[in-house]
């Protein structure tokens, strides 16, 4: 089976895009962020007509997420239990944003265990001293907590929480870290939070296996210079470790017309 994740920046936009991966990599079940659309809007027969199931969680124009598998697609969440909320703007009531979404892929074949797939989008947390900051930390705090209490029932699941994490890990996962210096992404708390989930046995999948940055942006001749951030991960519970047998960062996908700012990451499992 073969899993990826992607920062699509709008599906709208980037439909043609995003299909040609699923065809062209073969990839089996596909998790997505940034979709920047409802379910209502979001362009489903293309994925439909190349065989695939489509679980999709998007508010509005902002955030969103989705997944889409042709080899299953069960037991749909819009959110994990203690996924924090947040208000958008001073004086609204808080809501659950369109962060994360998850399902169960695979196990169409004898003998194959499926996965419990989550395409998540965490916050980006803006500045440091802004209260975007304290909710990133608050919501990967929480995601650790609910990840803890599943690998807990059944720790023989096969857990893969996948997506844009907004966080570069190592130094090496940005271009210069003097041009970070007291921004948010490299600052020690999100480290923290990010490497927590070590604590739980999971294991980055990627990391041992491929080596490029994920993410370049629009400005500034990013991309041309190669001044990009390594930022979207695919974290396994050990049950998905065991069965990672390569990965697959592809940086050709940043060129061109139309391309969103982030690549597709993708691992293959036995």
């Amino acid at each position: 089976m073969r899993i990826a994740t992607w920062n699509v920046n709008s599906i709208r936009t980037r439909v043609d895009r995003v299909v040609d991966v699923l065809e062209r990599h073969g990839v089996d079940a596909l998790a997505m962020q940034e979709i920047k659309c409802r379910p209502d809007q979001f362009p489903r027969e293309p994925f439909e007509a190349a065989g695939y199931e489509l679980a999709i969680h998007g508010l509005d124009q902002w955030n969103g997420v989705a997944i889409a598998s042709r080899v299953g697609l069960t037991d749909v969440a819009t959110s994990f239990a203690g996924q924090p909320a947040w208000a958008a703007k001073e004086g609204t009531a808080a809501v659950v944003e369109a962060r994360a979404v998850g399902a169960t892929v695979g196990g169409a074949l004898e003998g194959e265990a499926p996965v419990r797939l989550w395409s998540l989008y965490v916050p980006n947390g803006r500045e440091l001293d802004h209260p975007h900051y304290a909710y990133k930390l608050a919501w990967l705090s929480a995601l650790k907590d609910d990840a803890a209490s599943w690998l807990c029932v059944d720790a023989s699941l096969p857990l893969a929480l996948v997506g844009d994490w907004n966080v570069a890990p190592r130094d090496e996962d940005v271009w210069d870290m003097a041009a970070f210096e007291g921004a948010t992404h490299v600052s020690t708390p999100e480290r923290e939070a990010f490497r927590a989930f070590e604590a739980l046995g999971m294991v980055e999948a990627t990391r041992g296996r491929v080596t490029n940055y994920t993410y370049w942006d629009y400005q500034k001749l990013r991309f041309p210079r190669n001044e990009g951030m390594r930022i979207d991960f695919v974290y396994g519970s050990p049950a998905f470790e065991a069965r990672v047998s390569g990965a697959l960062i592809d940086r050709d996908e940043r060129k061109g017309k139309g391309a969103s700012d982030h690549v597709p990451v993708i691992v293959d499992l036995d």
